[in-house]
């Protein structure tokens, strides 16, 4: 699958090592508390018990809504921060902007969750399409996104949009990787603005 992005669109300011930029842990939340209570509120209208929930560019919390989940299965780039949370019951580090082959069986996961971090990624088509595998027919993706980020990290496409702009980006991210977006949530509980874009494998 490859992404619509231009060679442009995928630079960064920092263009050094993404595992080395994470290698200490944060053990910080990226936004503020509205935002995160209303990101469980949207996970909870795609979530039940018994699903099997993958969370892709995770840290030391996932903001799930607490329910009796079949498997929790967490990546990001700091292993400090992913074993110390307890929503997962397994869990992995790998750059994505190195290696888009996630290490995980077609079909494998109900939902798939990307809080915060969408910003971040170079090859984005050919990780939502590694979404798309590992989701079992019907299953769902939840992006969700603020206006926050670490701006060196970022993609010089999303540095460069709009809130408006980065949902757009995020639909066409999940066409790319075959998905069908069907809603995008907009809101400002608090200081921070909120967005999900909520995407379908057909």
């Amino acid at each position: 699958m490859t992404s619509h992005l231009s060679e442009t669109d995928r630079t960064k300011i920092d263009a050094g090592s993404d595992a080395a930029f994470y290698d200490q842990p944060r053990f910080v939340t990226h936004a503020d508390d509205g935002f995160l209570r209303r990101l469980t509120e949207v996970y909870s209208r795609v979530l039940s018990d018994e699903d099997r929930v993958f969370d892709a560019m995770s840290s030391w919390v996932s903001h799930l809504p607490p329910y009796e989940y079949d498997r929790v299965v967490g990546h990001g780039l700091n292993d400090a921060e992913l074993d110390a949370n307890d929503a997962f019951d397994e869990w992995f580090v790998q750059d994505l902007n190195d290696d888009q082959a996630l290490p995980l069986a077609d079909d494998a996961f109900d939902v798939v969750v990307c809080a915060l971090s969408v910003q971040y990624l170079q090859y984005p088509g050919e990780v939502f399409a590694e979404f798309g595998r590992v989701l079992a027919p019907g299953g769902v993706v939840v992006v969700s996104f603020t206006n926050r980020m670490f701006p060196t990290k970022a993609i010089r496409a999303w540095r460069t949009a709009d809130m408006d702009e980065r949902a757009e980006l995020v639909s066409s991210y999940c066409e790319a990787g075959g998905l069908g977006a069907v809603d995008v949530v907009r809101d400002r509980p608090e200081a921070d603005p909120f967005a999900a874009v909520i995407a379908r494998r057909h």
